[in-house]
């Protein structure tokens, strides 16, 4: 995902926005192989569906997920930079991020990668992938800002959205998690699914029970689910939401 807010959008007649400085992007994504854990899917889940990954960053769900046949697009404010523009901001992003995950690593649980050395190789096969398959598929890479997409109502069949909503609590405010819910529900068809409901530290966001009673009191099925994937201390629960 990229921690950063403010690209234009595109569609709906919503007006323009300035492009994101490269500066202000953190572009770092996780691999497929992370996602099918983070949101307990199984590859039979996605066949046949229209999927968004949002805001998707510097994964490779969309790029790998396209080599086994899946349809499946990406959105991020990220992607209005060329390609290799991007691909040296995540070099960068990632040798950083290694750098300073030695101080930090009682934070975190390493079943999945076995060690730093381990989670710099899915980091940086998200890099590759995603950067080949942009240059490969542009149409799949749509930049926009939210809470705002430029996408027709019911656009997808399953929206999945990892590492920003709940995680920046402190940072975006209830309001703007209630806008990106409510636009992440208006382009699905059937399903929503939000990963982790922690924050940076690994503390539950406050806004995750907030939301859950709006959403269950506007009519829609909110499920809360463990998930076979835990990096981060705490974070292995997603927020499963569906239109009846």
């Amino acid at each position: 995902m990229t921690a950063a807010n403010g690209l234009r959008t595109r569609g709906r007649g919503r007006t323009s926005k300035p492009k994101q400085e490269l500066e202000r992007i953190i572009f770092i994504g996780r691999t497929f192989e992370e996602y099918m854990q983070m949101f307990d899917l199984q590859h039979e889940d996605l066949e046949g569906k229209s999927i968004l990954d949002c805001p998707s960053g510097a994964c490779s769900f969309t790029a790998v997920g396209g080599q086994q046949g899946l349809d499946i697009m990406s959105c991020d404010i990220a992607y209005d930079h060329a390609p290799d523009d991007l691909e040296t901001k995540g070099l960068a992003g990632i040798a950083h991020a290694l750098d300073t995950m030695e101080d930090a690593k009682d934070l975190f649980l390493w079943d999945f990668y076995g060690d730093v050395q381990g989670l710099g190789k899915h980091r940086y096969s998200a890099l590759e992938h995603c950067i080949r398959d942009m240059k490969n598929r542009p149409e799949r890479y749509v930049p926009a800002v939210l809470p705002s997409l430029p996408f027709q109502d019911k656009r997808f069949d399953l929206i999945v959205s990892a590492h920003f909503l709940f995680m920046y609590g402190d940072r975006l405010d209830l309001d703007f998690h209630r806008k990106t819910v409510n636009e992440l529900i208006r382009v699905a068809s059937h399903e929503v699914r939000i990963f982790p409901l922690v924050d940076l530290t690994g503390t539950r966001c406050e806004y995750v029970d907030m939301l859950k009673s709006e959403l269950s009191a506007a009519g829609l099925q909110v499920e809360e689910r463990v998930v076979p994937y835990e990096f981060l201390r705490h974070a292995n629960s997603m927020l499963v939401i569906r239109k009846r």
